[in-house]
């Protein structure tokens, strides 16, 4: 869990690098869902949650992309 937790850390620094809005935004995600599930008993609860958390991520690192204002009409 701990392992997972970091990576999408990661991941988000890497994909929002230099949006600090989005940075705080997924940080604030990341550590409200973990936090809400911490007590969570069920192995199979866990599984599932897990599953979704490495989803996240490899959703997070192959689909969000990052576009920069270079000109006035020109991303």
């Amino acid at each position: 869990v701990l392992k997972l937790f970091k990576l999408l850390h990661r991941t988000r620094q890497e994909v929002f690098k230099n949006d600090t809005r989005a940075l705080e935004a997924a940080r604030q995600k990341i550590n409200e869902e973990f936090k809400n599930n911490q007590d969570e008993t069920s192995e199979e609860k866990i599984s599932e949650l897990l599953k979704i958390a490495s989803d996240v991520e490899v959703i997070l690192r192959t689909s969000v992309i990052q576009a920069v204002h270079t000109d006035s009409d020109k991303i």
